[in-house]
């Protein structure tokens, strides 16, 4: 029987597989949610480099990392670096996670910020 952590990783694979096929050379933007924090970053697949970043560890990111808040927060620097870094169109990886609660939140104020998804 596989565990919880292993059907995870394959469904993140799974996603990951489907957005190489339809990225056409767009950056990705993936997520990444722990119990405390929430995580994102643009990586240029094709070059293997991370051209932005953002999370809730920073020292300016006031409150809780896990609430749905703070992954407003965290969407809303990234799409500011990524304009910075003239990044416009991405393909969201939102890796295994379900599109609901902290990681729908980042995509909107991401969205809302100018990217392209």
């Amino acid at each position: 029987m596989k565990s919880n952590r292993e059907k995870n990783q394959r469904r993140a694979l799974r996603n990951r597989s489907r957005l190489r096929k339809v990225a056409n050379g767009r950056a990705r933007l993936s997520v990444f949610r722990s119990s405390k924090h929430i995580y994102a970053q643009i990586i240029d697949d094709v070059n293997g480099r991370t051209l932005a970043a953002a999370s809730t560890k920073e020292a300016d990111v006031k409150g809780s990392g896990a609430n749905v808040a703070a992954a407003k927060a965290v969407g809303e620097r990234i799409a500011e670096r990524a304009k910075k870094a003239k990044i416009k169109d991405v393909v969201f990886d939102r890796g295994g996670y379900i599109y609901h609660g902290r990681i729908k939140a980042l995509a909107d104020a991401a969205r809302e910020g100018g990217l392209n998804f």
